[in-house]
């Protein structure tokens, strides 16, 4: 699995239906119609994100590898 930046993490997970719900600081919150579920995404300028968040945030919002 490749790490993509948190800016990148935004634009696909807005591509899937989540709508920001609001911005604390450098943290990005996510919700989507129907779901209780919050995603929360750190964009810290240009840097990738760690893999086990990554692979957290991937997981609460239905995204596979293929989706990047």
């Amino acid at each position: 699995m490749k790490t993509i930046s948190g800016k990148k993490m935004c634009k696909i997970l807005k591509k899937r239906g989540w709508i920001i719900a609001r911005i604390s600081g450098s943290h990005h919150i996510f919700i989507k119609e129907g779901s209780n579920l919050r995603i929360t995404v750190p964009v810290h300028s240009s840097s990738d994100l760690k893999k086990g968040l990554q692979r957290l945030v991937m997981k609460q919002a239905g995204i596979s590898d293929f989706d990047l």
